[in-house]
């Protein structure tokens, strides 16, 4: 019984530990969110007037009223998802930070990792071959020129001597 009530009051303690790190989502209604909540949903958006300038950087007039428009939201307690979808429907995927997985833009996820794969196989070929010794390419031209004996007939032994009679005369 003791054991039971023991096992018990441990798995109620495990519980309330787990639930306390569960985030809990407070609801920003009524709250103004900080600078560094507004910049972290601009970060992730690129302002529709300038190019490849994030929205959290961009110093134009028109940032700035965007960057109001992302505080107001969060004030109303719109999530960060939300307020992307509000900026894609209004200008287009071209503000995202990071392009939306569907369609053509897979291509954009797809290359650095086949590049990155390519470049370790070339990576990997280029330093088995330095590893790897060749044979010497001078020991097989030997082996291949290295003439046959040839075998003379007397003819041909009794001309040389000749040749080699008169040279030695002069």
């Amino acid at each position: 019984m003791i054991q039971k009530s023991k096992r018990t009051l441990w798995w109620i303690l495990s519980a309330v530990l787990l639930l306390s790190l569960i985030p809990v989502a407070a609801n920003a209604q009524g709250s103004d969110p900080t600078d560094d909540e507004v910049n972290a949903v601009a970060k992730q958006l690129y302002c529709p007037v300038c190019e490849n300038i994030p929205l959290d950087a961009c110093g134009t007039a028109a940032c700035e009223q965007w960057r109001g428009i992302i505080r107001d939201k969060l004030a109303e307690g719109w999530t960060e998802e939300e307020i992307k979808i509000y900026f894609v429907n209004q200008y287009g995927d071209r503000v995202l930070a990071e392009p939306p997985r569907r369609g053509f833009n897979w291509i954009v996820y797809i290359v650095p990792v086949v590049i990155f794969v390519g470049g370790g196989y070339l990576f990997y070929r280029g330093f088995e071959q330095w590893r790897s010794p060749e044979p010497d390419s001078n020991v097989r031209k030997k082996e291949k020129t290295t003439p046959k004996p040839v075998t003379l007939s007397e003819d041909d032994i009794s001309r040389v001597e000749e040749e080699l009679r008169k040279r030695s005369q002069r």
